[in-house]
């Protein structure tokens, strides 16, 4: 089975357009065949993800340090919650058990994320896609901050275009499908003085 790894808030933000997006990307994951692997917790986006895809019969790997579990954020209905003593657990576990990924809307733990499996990407790591589910324009400063980057040298343009970005959860699907990884190295050379 395909299983992409959703990364999300802890909250469900300002706008009730984030649960929405959140609850729409639950759906379409469980009626494409496609499993959840995400962060454990029932709070936030997160929470919602995960019940948006067992509502319609999917499938839904939570993986979470035992210490929020002690706070007591853990999902308590998933029939798979794997239980990790770090975040570094936590998050090699998630991208082991999943084939892509992608943030929908979130904070510092979603960008970090996110960032990190993009850049085991970028260093060929793995060949995985990267996604992320720009929901009413929320990552819309941080992709033209990239162009930025790219602009300024420090990221190729290739390793850039590895980041799908789509507004709507069934074109973000297809977009993930039809993703072949670029064969280019990271590093860029020095710009003659």
């Amino acid at each position: 089975m395909v299983r992409y790894c959703v990364f999300s808030g802890s909250s469900s933000g300002r706008s009730p357009i984030f649960a929405e997006a959140a609850e729409r990307l639950g759906h379409a994951l469980a009626e494409a065949g496609i499993g959840l692997v995400y962060g454990g917790a029932s709070v936030g986006l997160m929470g919602i993800i995960a019940d948006a895809v067992q509502s319609r019969g999917g499938e839904v790997i939570g993986v979470i340090p035992r210490a929020l579990v002690e706070k007591e954020v853990a999902h308590k209905t998933l029939a798979d919650l794997r239980v990790v003593e770090t975040m570094h657990q936590r998050k090699a576990l998630m991208a082991e058990l999943s084939d892509g990924f992608i943030a929908l809307p979130g904070g510092l733990g979603t960008l970090e994320e996110l960032f990190e499996v993009w850049t085991w990407a970028q260093l060929g790591y793995h060949g995985k896609p990267c996604a992320l589910l720009d929901v009413g324009g929320f990552y819309q400063s941080l992709t033209a901050f990239l162009d930025h980057v790219v602009a300024e040298a420090f990221l190729k343009p290739i390793h850039r275009d590895m980041l799908i970005v789509e507004r709507e959860p069934t074109q973000l699907l297809a977009a993930l499908r039809a993703y072949r990884a670029p064969q280019a190295t990271k590093w860029i050379a020095a710009t003659p003085a």
